[in-house]
């Protein structure tokens, strides 16, 4: 298994592992610029299963100043109680959205509200059932971040399939963890999510430990693990070819509520 600094995007080699990729997530090598980072990622995506890239690259490939992550998990602050978690027993707060994202041009367009399905051979708890959850607000949907990671997302997963369009589907999470009690932030345990790419931004986390990120390969052997602790790190992975869970979270300081809050975006081809 290989272990991932998310500050410097590096893999370190755990015992037994594997050096292969230990320049992954440093950005463009050989090549300049946010281009060279996304050709990066999405040659790492294609051939690992799995890529980290760091704040200061995500922020650079995005054209945005790091200090917009704090903007962006204000946006966290309106989202509503996910009712299906709650059945079991974790506290998480969530929205949903869906986009259609062209392969050519910056065109995103909003789709129209639906329900939630995951399909067969993904999450062991949801499979067919059809879940409701509240849309994305206005504000979200016209946060200039939220675009610009979407059309990065498009041109890592074009590495992954030649899909003419891609259905982007837009999950903001929060994970609470109250003393006394763990929070889950993936309680269906090793899971896929039934589509071409996943990715995870961490937009935030306050009193919490734990949540550490695991990906899996095909067989369920664990390749890489992480803990996003800085606002702006991106984990993406090819969920055609890999299984991922996250480790529950508590809070750090007993005595008050902790929250973990995780930008979930998939593309899927269409």
């Amino acid at each position: 298994m290989e272990d991932m600094d998310e500050e410097s995007g590096v893999v370190r080699r755990a015992a037994g592992g594997s050096a292969e990729g230990l320049a992954a997530g440093n950005g463009a090598r050989g090549e300049d610029g946010a281009a060279g980072a996304v050709a990066e990622a999405r040659r790492t995506v294609a051939s690992r299963g799995w890529y980290l890239m760091p704040p200061a690259v995500l922020s650079r490939c995005l054209g945005v100043a790091c200090s917009e992550w704090a903007r962006l998990d204000g946006h966290w602050e309106d989202l509503a109680v996910d009712p299906y978690a709650g059945e079991k027993g974790t506290s998480r707060l969530r929205r949903y959205g869906q986009f259609l994202l062209p392969r050519h041009g910056d065109g995103i367009t909003p789709l129209p509200h639906e329900v939630f399905v995951q399909p067969d051979r993904s999450n062991p708890l949801y499979v067919d059932v059809e879940r409701r959850f509240e849309p994305l607000t206005d504000a979200f949907r016209a946060e200039p971040v939220l675009g610009a990671l979407i059309r990065l997302l498009g041109d890592v997963a074009a590495g992954l399939d030649d899909a003419d369009e891609w259905i982007v589907r837009v999950h903001p999470f929060r994970v609470v963890a109250r003393p006394g009690s763990l929070g889950q932030p993936t309680p269906e345990g090793r899971h896929k999510d039934g589509v071409t790419l996943v990715s995870s931004l961490l937009a935030g986390r306050r009193n919490v430990t734990g949540g550490r990120s695991t990906v899996y390969d095909a067989e369920g052997r664990e390749i890489s693990a992480t803990t996003l602790s800085e606002p702006g790190t991106l984990l993406l992975s090819d969920d055609r070819a890999t299984w991922h869970a996250v480790s529950p979270v508590q809070p750090e300081d007993a005595g008050e509520p902790g929250n973990r809050d995780v930008l979930v975006i998939t593309l899927a081809a269409r």
